[in-house]
């Protein structure tokens, strides 16, 4: 199982052809990202004065199949167990009541300091995702 988000399709999230511009998935994900931290009992403003803040390092994403003007979509997200500074999640973006993947991509993300040196990630934020999302992690 995996942490999931709902996002609807906007037509500000749309091209021309009224489908989802690719860039856009990644807003998504982004998205799912800072909710799965934030369930969790973390925010990103929180963690920056905690000189803490988190880079995307690397983007392996494939787009599989469309999503179009007021598509209701889930971003499930998996997280990896961190190494050091680095930690990668696995996305999806799949309509909602579907299996369909309609993009999925794999996020490198890199906990830096605000001088954005490379920072572990501490053992109470791990803790903290752990006890709200088991599931989220592979």
């Amino acid at each position: 199982m995996a942490f999931q988000w709902p996002v609807r399709v906007y037509i500000e999230d749309t091209d021309f052809g009224g489908i989802v511009y690719y860039v856009n998935y990644l807003k998504f994900m982004e998205r799912a990202r800072t909710e799965l931290l934030r369930s969790a009992g973390w925010s990103q403003h929180e963690l920056s004065q905690q000189n803490l803040i988190f880079v995307v390092g690397s983007v392996e994403a494939q787009y599989l199949a469309p999503a179009r003007l007021d598509d209701s979509l889930i971003v499930r997200t998996t997280v990896k167990k961190p190494q050091g500074a680095r930690v990668k999640f696995l996305q999806a973006v799949v309509k909602e009541g579907s299996d369909r993947v309609l993009c999925q991509a794999e996020v490198e993300v890199i906990s830096v300091t605000g001088a954005m040196r490379p920072k572990r990630w501490p053992k109470e934020l791990i803790t903290s995702i752990t006890q709200a999302h088991p599931e989220a992690w592979d």
